[in-house]
């Protein structure tokens, strides 16, 4: 599929899921290792991406990084999660994004822009983003 024709017909939940991720590791403008391998490995580990081959994902992420990288690109790629997400995933979507962002110890302005950006268009409870944050960080908390 093209990715203009995807644009319109919008994203799969999994690819949501994949751009969620991607989103939130480029919002300060760099991915770094650690974020890359934390993204590789929930992919690998998660069964919502059961059969999912490493080709897709790299596909995915790179379709992601375009949309990005146009004016206006975070707000846009937000609005393609938004809709392509069911209910019962929205938190799935918020919890992998705090994940990624707390992978690399440092959770930064742009990032934390993103995860605003994405819990309001997400409409998700302030309690239930505190907690998937919170929980995410104690993941990635070292001696």
């Amino acid at each position: 599929m093209q990715r203009d024709e995807k644009q319109t017909v919008g994203l799969t939940p999994q690819e949501a899921l994949i751009y969620t991720m991607v989103a939130v590791a480029a919002s300060d403008r760099t991915i770094s290792e650690k974020e890359l391998a934390r993204i590789n490995s929930m992919v690998i580990q998660l069964p919502v991406f059961r059969d999912i081959d490493s080709a897709w994902l790299s596909r995915e992420a790179q379709d992601c990084g375009r949309i990005l990288g146009r004016p206006g690109g975070m707000e846009r790629v937000v609005r393609l999660i938004v809709d392509a997400l069911p209910m019962p995933l929205r938190e799935t979507a918020y919890a992998l994004a705090a994940e990624v962002a707390a992978s690399d110890l440092t959770i930064n302005e742009g990032e934390l822009d993103f995860l605003s950006l994405l819990a309001e268009g997400l409409q998700l409870d302030a309690l239930v983003r505190a907690a998937l944050e919170r929980a995410a960080n104690v993941r990635h908390r070292q001696v």
